[in-house]
């Protein structure tokens, strides 16, 4: 009996770890032109962003800012600089490393010359929670939207990146930010192989 109850413990420690929901899904275009490219520019945008059970990212912000302020004067405040300079210093570099390591020989960045360019356009982030005992993984839906960066009106391809998550293998993952940091390598990896699959 003590054995079993070990095992499971255990099994219920680590089951997070292997869950992977995250779905692909080229829904129209193809990626053919990008056959041969060595250089993929990038950009995000945030626009119109749910949070967990918010439906306005703005909400979202002001009731966390609320919250860790009243625990501790300034806290919410920095709470809140940090939540949207992670896009700029975390995700975004994570997402072109990532997608550059799986590409097969494609390098994402900041190539504003390139003839290509991938906007990645976040719609959903689930924070997640990491309390010791207790936690729930982030996650994280977008749209990866590839056009030609002389024309950005001109789509060759549009993916829909569904359930991308975000964990740290052992459970280290407290800070928020490096939840949904996950969320964006995890999107970064599976859109890359998608690609280099179909070229």
């Amino acid at each position: 009996m003590k054995f079993y109850t070990v095992f499971m413990a255990v099994a219920i420690a680590v089951a997070p770890l292997f869950v992977r929901a995250q779905r692909i899904k080229l829904e129209e275009g193809s990626v053919s032109p990008l056959k041969g490219i060595t250089e993929l520019n990038t950009e995000f945008t945030y626009t119109n962003i749910k949070v967990g059970d918010f439906s306005n990212e703005d909400d979202y912000i002001r009731k966390k800012t609320e919250e860790y302020n009243k625990k501790e004067a300034g806290r919410g405040d920095n709470w809140a600089k940090s939540w949207k300079n992670d896009r700029s210093e975390r995700f975004e570099p994570k997402f072109n490393q990532l997608f550059t390591d799986n590409s097969g020989g494609i390098t994402a960045g900041k190539f504003p010359a390139a003839k290509y360019t991938l906007i990645f356009k976040t719609k959903f982030i689930e924070p997640g929670y990491n309390v010791g005992v207790w936690r729930k993984n982030a996650s994280m839906d977008g749209e990866a939207w590839i056009v030609e960066t002389a024309d950005k009106s001109k789509v060759i391809a549009k993916f829909t990146v569904d359930k991308a998550q975000g964990r740290v293998f052992g459970g280290f993952d407290f800070d928020t930010g490096l939840r949904i940091q996950e969320t964006y390598a995890d999107a970064a990896k599976a859109l890359a192989k998608a690609i280099k699959k179909q070229l």
